[in-house]
């Protein structure tokens, strides 16, 4: 993704914005121009739980060419806690540490940074909660 486009896209990425359709009524995430569940273009943004439940994951070892400093990563399948579920990169945790069931809290992290002007890009990722609730920030 260029650098342009990730900028577009910093608020939805950065505080987990996704959009409810007026049609059916369904929240998804990264909102898009038109619902994927009934087609619908009357949408509205709406911020999504910045906690919830780690569903599945998985190790990734093969990744993007500006990601491979990161590999191998790990990926989660979780539902947050309004019930829309996201597939996410997970932080902060050994593949040990993960279990199905966990309760997850969103950070910002880096990831990724171009290399020729050394721009870094962050996004939303999951971490094990911490005990106590924490605040969701960075770490």
């Amino acid at each position: 993704m260029t650098l342009a486009r990730w900028w577009r896209k910093r608020i939805p990425r950065y505080r987990l914005i996704g959009a409810r359709c007026k049609s059916c009524g369904r929240i998804h995430y990264p909102p898009r121009a038109a619902c994927p569940y009934c087609g619908g273009r009357e949408l509205e943004s709406v911020e999504l739980p910045r906690t919830g439940t780690l569903e599945s994951w998985s190790v990734v070892y093969s990744v993007p060419g500006n990601s491979r400093l990161h590999a191998p990563t790990l990926v989660g399948l979780v539902r947050l806690d309004n019930g829309v579920r996201i597939v996410a990169e997970l932080t902060d945790a050994d593949p040990e540490d993960l279990k199905e069931g966990i309760r997850v809290e969103a950070v910002v992290r880096r990831v990724a940074e171009d290399g020729d002007t050394g721009t870094i890009a962050y996004a939303v990722k999951f971490r094990p909660a911490l005990k106590g609730g924490g605040n969701g920030g960075e770490a």
